[in-house]
């Protein structure tokens, strides 16, 4: 596991060292995002996602996604630590740093940005978020748009 991965899970999983009581019942919000990214081309995208609130407003997170067929077919993985403030109960804004793992015969890994903005429309028990988010790589930009299916507990 190289050190950004290290430093990633260590950044979600020891924040919620410092716990203050969360919004309601739910703390955790682990989702399955589906959608698309555009950068030169646009491609399809799937990942899982986590969140941990510390409370109504604020909490921290990590983010997997995979488009298989991105960077002309070689395959490109976001992994990325946000954190997430919820100016109201359906609004999320995020800012997160990780990496993105370009595949294929010249693999290589290059740091990211990223911010996104999510509403979550309450179903039963589940969350659907459409959600917006834009990465900042290498002075280039990569716009991801889809929707969360979050179970919160």
């Amino acid at each position: 596991m190289g050190k950004t991965n290290k430093t990633l899970l260590a950044a979600a999983l020891c924040s919620s060292c410092f716990l203050a009581n969360a919004a309601g019942d739910a703390k955790h919000f682990p989702g399955i995002f589906v959608g698309m990214t555009h950068a030169d081309e646009t491609e399809f995208t799937y990942g899982i996602e986590y969140e941990y609130k510390f409370n109504s407003s604020w909490g921290v997170g990590a983010v997997y996604e995979k488009t298989k067929d991105a960077h002309h077919g070689d395959g490109v993985t976001v992994k990325l630590a946000s954190l997430y403030f919820h100016p109201s109960k359906n609004v999320r804004l995020g800012a997160g740093f990780g990496e993105e793992e370009i595949g294929g015969h010249h693999p290589h890994t290059e740091d990211l940005y990223r911010v996104s903005a999510s509403y979550d429309f309450h179903v039963g028990d589940f969350g659907v978020a459409p959600t917006v988010a834009v990465d900042f790589i290498d002075g280039e930009k990569a716009y991801v748009l889809g929707v969360a299916f979050i179970k919160p507990f």
